[in-house]
């Protein structure tokens, strides 16, 4: 179970700093885009220790961010992986059309060549089938785009 935390919490290992820099990890935290939009988290790690989040209001974590907890420890986030939609189309007009309309009723979008991915809704996804884009469900990490005033842009491969 995760838990919000509150200033009066007390945890041994404390996560309080993301990195700039591809420091090497020497534990991983997987977690949904859900709980990666949290800067006030309890949770556990990938080898079961248990973890604050105390973070930046409004830190959006990443795959592959790096955080340093109070006691050095270095973490790798990692997207974990959860039921999404992939639309595909070969035409790009196609591919607009549904993201504006995506856009439109503010869903989270993960942009790529030929395709774009959300959390898994079977309402938008008669949505967008009726825009004419094939739409599949699947598990997979969700990355989505991290929006125009948010002051950073990620990369995605």
């Amino acid at each position: 179970m995760l838990t919000k935390m509150t200033g009066d919490d007390r945890l041994e290992l404390q996560i309080i700093e993301r990195l700039h820099d591809a420091l090497p990890a020497q534990a991983t935290l997987t977690l949904p885009f859900e709980l990666r939009q949290k800067s006030r988290l309890r949770t556990w790690l990938d080898n079961g220790a248990e973890v604050g989040l105390f973070l930046p209001r409004g830190t959006v974590l990443r795959h592959s961010d790096r955080l340093r907890a109070t006691c050095g420890l270095i973490v790798e986030v990692r997207a974990a992986t959860e039921a999404v939609s992939t639309a595909r189309a070969a035409d790009p007009l196609l591919l607009a059309r549904a993201a504006y309309h995506l856009g439109n009723r503010h869903i989270a979008l993960q942009l790529g060549l030929g395709w774009l991915r959300y959390l898994h809704d079977h309402v938008l996804d008669r949505m967008v089938r009726e825009l004419g884009l094939e739409v599949v469900c699947e598990q997979a990490p969700f990355e989505p785009e991290t929006g125009a005033y948010s002051g950073g842009h990620h990369s995605h491969p």
